[in-house]
């Protein structure tokens, strides 16, 4: 059985062993010199089911390593007590947005209601016409405004929590919205932000390993969180910030290397890892809630991922048809 606490445990164990430094989002992007050695950021985003992480953080804990959990703002990922609880082991907690889609779910509905109320009364503002009318550019600017005020007090009261140094985009594959797109009008760091993974880890180098879709090469299926997005034309969201001047950081150089190194279950990892064929400076993504050791826990996991890969994979072939 893939996908256990025990192996997970089991993977971490033996890249402790190998000599690997375990570095939190913060510690890497945070660094003024390149790390030597060999080091691996972790990260961890917690989509739901935050009993989990709080298991993985306990595991990781006791090994003596540290790593970054990224929380949602709804109830299903945010529990206080346990981001609290998670913090206080030595982890950092960070915020894993999705405001451009939260705005945009309430506009959908405002707009529905809108329209019910329209249709009784038989008539049509003029202002909703308007509305109705804005697009490209500016329609995009100002949902993108509105997403940033969300962003601001999302942010504001987890850190009412935990402190909050670094946040990551959540994407939802259902969701035809890239949070990412704030940060094209905007600067994180005006917040007191230090970096957002997707723009300030450099990727050229490091081997990206993420559990995207309950396996290790989710990025078959994935949606968002992959290296590149050939739809859209760009590198897993190493889009141009004009505000903070960065540029892309994935070159087909990059690409390319990642390539390299192709894992579907995670005994693959380690044995590569007992080969000494990974290379030095890894970024290793979780998702706790795909971990358990509990076998009805672990077989719904297996079945709604399946399934959901599915659905991830036909919007995928729907945005390149």
């Amino acid at each position: 059985m893939d996908f256990t606490l025990s192996v997970l445990r089991n993977l971490l164990t033996a890249l402790c062993h190998e000599g690997y430094t375990f570095m939190t989002v913060n510690d890497f992007t945070s660094r003024l010199n390149p790390v030597e050695g060999k080091h691996l950021v972790l990260r961890h985003d917690v989509d739901k089911k935050p009993e989990n992480s709080l298991a993985v953080a306990r595991i990781e804990s006791e090994l003596g390593i540290k790593g970054t959990y990224y929380f949602r703002i709804f109830p299903e990922s945010l529990d206080k007590e346990i981001a609290g609880a998670i913090s206080s082991l030595g982890h950092e907690v960070g915020y894993h947005y999705e405001d451009i889609d939260i705005v945009s779910r309430k506009l959908k509905v405002e707009s529905q209601k809108s329209k019910v109320e329209s249709r009784k009364l038989k008539v049509e503002s003029r202002k909703s016409k308007a509305e109705s009318r804005k697009s490209g550019a500016e329609g995009e600017e100002e949902l993108v405004k509105m997403a940033f005020e969300s962003f601001r007090m999302n942010l504001a009261s987890l850190r009412e929590i935990v402190p909050v140094d670094t946040v990551c985009m959540h994407g939802s594959p259902l969701s035809r919205h890239d949070s990412r797109l704030m940060w094209k009008y905007f600067d994180y760091r005006e917040l007191g932000i230090r970096s957002e993974p997707y723009f300030d880890i450099p990727l050229d180098e490091m081997l990206f390993l993420t559990d995207t879709g309950r396996r290790w090469d989710g990025s078959e299926v994935s949606v968002r969180d992959r290296v590149y997005n050939r739809a859209e034309g760009y590198y897993t969201g190493w889009v141009r910030k004009p505000v903070t001047g960065s540029a892309m950081a994935m070159t087909q150089r990059g690409e390319a290397f990642q390539k390299q190194f192709r894992f579907r279950r995670t005994s693959e990892i380690s044995g590569t890892l007992k080969a000494n064929r990974l290379p030095e400076a890894i970024v290793l993504t979780i998702h706790p809630q795909r971990w358990s050791d509990n076998l009805s826990a672990w077989a719904l996991e297996l079945l709604a991922q399946n399934i959901k890969n599915q659905i991830k994979y036909l919007i995928r072939r729907r945005v390149r048809s």
